[in-house]
């Protein structure tokens, strides 16, 4: 575990940029992605070309994480209330990223108000009440807040301003000799200030850094953080781009010259790891395993990657020296938890794709003894006014051979721990090869973990979704009534697997959903109901998405409507194979899957009036729909012990969008009742006792309310969603 003293994941870049490396640079680490062209049409427009500049930095995943960093611009414009000409900062927002900077994610404030502050400000005691002053600074009131980050610019008399967290810059910034390589590496050009929190001393100790070298004659060109960052500087937006990744490029270089075959990355690979393919089911076994051991306190989603970088990690010698350690970046351990959870390979034991007895004893043991030590990290460091203990369960877990796992209450927060320990190792590998990895003090890392302007910022966040946390499976739901469905699911927070037969119609239902939802919202999968193991693989591609499933909506159907002697044999299996069957293997895995992650889950079936109600020209699926029902209530029956509930959906005439009036269904229908397809609608409408038309959001709705909380006691039960159908009245 860890001691207790207190003394390139795969994303896509955030701005949609042709990577092209124009001819008048060199750069073999950094990209640069200036666009002469584009930039003039901004020319005479700083702020413009502030944002630009924060948009390629932000690009690059290498130069800082998502959220990381901060930059700013200096420029003069007219007080609204004095009209006279004033100088003033815009800088990135608290809580926002530069990839992604908009102006309006920025906060501008007034220069000389900002630098009056420093005649109040009464030392490291009264360090938090100077972020609530920088409200008094505000020149834009439609600014967002300002970070704590701003006076860290607010003091260096720089018009442009980069404060990035590059992996080769942290790996000597967090390396045992980092000063003494920092002023060799730049000839002095780059000054150096040890680790200090963010906050206002620590932009007067950054000018005075700038100071005392300019005092000798020195003419820095960039600031190291000791375990942070590295700030830069131009005095124009392309000056200070082009200043940054220089220094960034001769970190990396530096490393890079220091490392080769006779020292290799981590004291080399001590195990291989497995075959891809051998690797991902692995993963997609243990996932959900995990998942339900990391969600003790709350329902967690996953992120699994297995990334070179991650693998030679944790398949090195020198993994069980330096994951211990945890991170030295405040922004990595702040999303990612003092260390993270190892697992020991040998004691992995899966019987096919189950974990033996014994191997699951040990993950408890190890769980518990991760939540032990965390509760004595907090109770060793905490102080009179820390806010109360966190989740004490790990966020990140190291698998050697497969690799790394990460958990948090919503997808993107999963996948951008593992995007930020990816960057944590990083650094370690550089800060090893050119000196020994330092982390930060306990104290120092609790400090910020548990610091009061962060926990301001937690408060600040609105309240989760009813199904937040929560990963929902719903078969066919590339349409109708099961797009329906999964899109209610994600309206209400939960991450939702789409899957289908047909390629193309589930390759636009995805398109649909991420342009709606965001990439972190979705994944899809081709599934074929009637097919165990084509369900097996769609059960296997959702545990490594989103690390299991919890809500299983068994969806998928045809419907078939010919009178008993035109009806064929054919037609019979068809509709029994889809739907009761394909009821049954889904159920199946879905047990399986909620089983390992032991914290119950709901199942539910689309069944139909036609369960209950007697009709013509409709033997194979109402008897088919008759059989779904009585399948839930006996899977409720026997999944009851495991939290498992089992309840169905019973719609009736769903024309809208369906699927289920293709085929012939629409014509068999009609022509049983004696009149014309153009006529059912109204006819189903006004055969209810609402004289209602059910739509597919009628359907999703009713499987919400099954899901959402209010229910959660409930099993065995079917909720008709028919307009009122006397007939199909269950008691």
């Amino acid at each position: 575990m860890f001691s207790l003293t207190c003394t390139k994941v795969e994303k896509p870049a955030r701005l949609l940029i042709n990577p092209k490396i124009y001819p008048m640079t060199n750069y073999k680490h950094v990209s640069y992605l200036w666009d002469d062209a584009l930039a003039a049409k901004m020319a005479g427009n700083e702020i413009a070309l502030f944002i630009y500049r924060s948009n390629l930095l932000g690009a690059d995943l290498r130069l800082t994480n998502y959220g990381g960093g901060n930059t700013s611009v200096k420029v003069q414009d007219k007080d609204p209330l004095t009209q006279k000409t004033t100088d003033v900062m815009w800088i990135k927002g608290s809580g926002g990223d530069i990839g992604t900077l908009k102006k309006s994610g920025c906060a501008a404030l007034y220069m000389d108000r900002f630098l009056s502050l420093e005649n109040v400000y009464q030392g490291l005691a009264h360090e938090d009440q100077m972020v609530e002053l920088l409200n008094h600074c505000i020149f834009d009131l439609a600014s967002k807040a300002p970070s704590i980050d701003t006076p860290l610019h607010g003091f260096l008399p720089f018009a442009h301003i980069d404060h990035l967290h590059p992996d080769a810059a942290i790996a000597i910034a967090a390396a045992h000799d980092g000063e003494a390589i920092t002023r060799q590496l730049f000839d002095g050009q780059v000054g150096w200030v040890g680790w200090q929190r963010p906050g206002f001393d620590l932009g007067l100790k950054i000018r005075a850094c700038l100071t005392e070298n300019a005092a000798k004659g020195i003419k820095l060109k960039g600031i190291m953080l000791g375990s942070h960052g590295l700030f830069t500087w131009g005095d124009t937006s392309h000056q200070s781009y082009v200043n940054t990744l220089d220094v960034i490029e001769k970190c990396a270089e530096y490393i890079e010259s220091k490392s080769g075959k006779d020292k290799p990355a981590f004291g080399g690979q001590k195990i291989t790891a497995m075959p891809a393919p051998e690797r991902h089911n692995r993963a997609a076994q243990l996932a959900p395993i995990l998942r339900g051991r990391c969600s003790s306190a709350q329902k967690m989603v996953g992120h699994f990657s297995d990334a070179p970088a991650v693998l030679a990690f944790t398949n090195s010698y020198h993994l069980a020296k330096l994951a211990p350690l945890g991170t030295s970046c405040p922004d990595h351990f702040l999303r990612t938890k003092i260390c993270p959870l190892v697992l020991d390979e040998q004691r992995m034991v899966f019987d096919g794709n189950q974990l033996t007895t014994e191997s699951l004893a040990y993950l408890d043991q190890l769980f518990a003894n991760y939540r032990t030590d965390y509760q004595q990290y907090y109770a060793t460091c905490k102080h009179s006014d820390s806010p109360a203990m966190r989740d004490a369960n790990p966020v990140v877990i190291l698998y050697p051979g497969v690799g790394m796992f990460t958990f948090a209450k919503n997808k993107n927060t999963a996948r951008l721990a593992a995007e930020y320990y990816l960057n944590a190792i990083n650094v370690m590998r550089g800060a090893e090869a050119v000196s020994k990895y330092t982390a930060l003090p306990r104290q120092e890392a609790f400090n910020i973990e548990y610091w009061l302007l962060e926990e301001a910022k937690l408060q600040r966040m609105p309240p989760p979704k009813p199904l937040s946390g929560r990963v929902a499976l719903i078969s066919g739901s590339a349409g109708g009534i099961g797009k329906a469905i999964a899109k209610k699911m994600a309206d209400e927070g939960a991450c939702v697997v789409l899957n289908d037969n047909n390629a193309e119609r589930l390759e636009a239902a995805l398109a649909e959903f991420v342009q709606k939802y965001g990439q972190d919202t979705v994944t899809s999968v081709l599934m074929d109901v009637t097919n165990a193991e084509s369900i097996s693989a769609a059960f296997d591609a959702a545990a490594l998405a989103f690390g299991g499933v919890d809500i299983v909506v068994s969806n998928a159907g045809i419907s078939i409507s010919k009178p008993l002697t035109e009806h064929t044999v054919g037609d019979w299996d068809k509709l029994y194979d889809i739907l009761v069957k394909g009821q049954f293997l889904i159920a199946q895995k879905a047990a399986e899957t909620m089983r390992k992650q032991c914290f119950g889950g709901d199942i539910i079936t689309i069944v139909s009036k036609n369960a209950v109600v007697s009709g013509p020209n409709n033997a194979g699926y109402g008897s088919a729909k008759a059989a779904q029902a009585h399948l839930s209530r006996l899977l409720a029956a026997e999944l009851g012990a495991d939290g498992i509930r089992v309840n169905s959906v019973n719609p009736d005439a769903v024309i809208a969008d369906s699927n289920i009036w293709a085929g012939g269904w629409a014509e068999g229908r009609a022509k049983a009742y004696g009149i014309s397809v153009a006529e059912l609608p109204a006819y189903y409408a006004k055969r209810t006792l609402l004289n209602q038309t059910i739509l597919p959001e009628d359907i999703a709705n009713a499987c919400f309310a099954f899901v959402g909380g209010l229910l959660g006691k409930s099993t065995g039960n079917a909720l008709n969603v028919d307009g009122g159908v006397a007939t199909a009245f269950l008691r």
